[in-house]
């Protein structure tokens, strides 16, 4: 077929791209915020628990890292509802992503804030500064600017893993693309189509990862 036939299909196709790409940037940034949230306090806990918390943080973080994305996924979805636990396709994908985050996001933080000197800290005790200023003023900024780049690869690779949530029929991108494929056996048009709308969701964390970098960045 000819580019105005594609052009053409994409606009009787519209809405249903829209609605799968909505899908797609919802559960990537749900699971982006909260696999943070919960990756610092998985951070912190490996640096800064006792060893019991770091034993099991550590087990964790180890265990999920480990773990297939996909394995993630079913798990959430088909073996929670046999303890009693009914989630919806949605709130499974982004229970599961949000877990894979965190364990990301923990090791992570972990390596930025042991990156840090110790000479920092013993710095700021010697002017007066409590644990939680130190922490706030001295380590967190300097940890924030060294895994930034690395928290941007891990935020961009969960967009590519909501991908995956096709399998319990969560209707995002992916999906829709293929649903949509059925109809008009457009195969390699539409998913080049799909590939470029996913490169502009990560481009698009990419540049604000950058903004980020350059407001934290201390000055020359």
């Amino acid at each position: 077929m000819d580019f105005s036939a594609f052009l053409d299909q994409i606009w009787i196709a519209r809405f249903a791209i829209l609605k799968g790409l909505g899908i797609t940037i919802s559960i990537s940034a749900l699971s982006i915020v909260v696999g943070s949230l919960l990756g610092v306090l998985v951070g912190l806990s490996l640096v800064y628990g006792n060893r019991a918390l770091r034993f099991v943080v550590r087990v964790y973080t180890d265990f999920i890292r480990g773990t297939p994305v996909l394995v993630l996924v079913l798990a959430s979805y088909y073996v929670l509802s046999t303890i009693g636990i009914e989630l919806g396709p949605f709130q499974a994908g982004v229970l599961a992503l949000a877990i894979f985050c965190s364990s990301h996001v923990g090791e992570i933080v972990r390596g930025g804030l042991q990156a840090i000197p110790q000479g920092q800290t013993e710095a700021a005790k010697a002017i007066g500064l409590t644990f939680r200023q130190t922490f706030a003023y001295v380590l967190w900024p300097q940890a924030l600017r060294q895994f930034l780049p690395a928290w941007v690869n891990t935020a961009a690779e969960m967009v590519k893993a909501s991908t995956l949530l096709s399998v319990i029929g969560v209707a995002e991108l992916l999906l829709r693309t293929q649903e949509i494929i059925s109809r008009n056996f457009m195969s390699l048009q539409f998913y080049f189509f799909a590939g470029f709308l996913y490169f502009v969701i990560n481009y698009s964390i990419e540049r604000f990862g950058k903004y980020v970098e350059r407001k934290t960045a201390v000055p020359a």
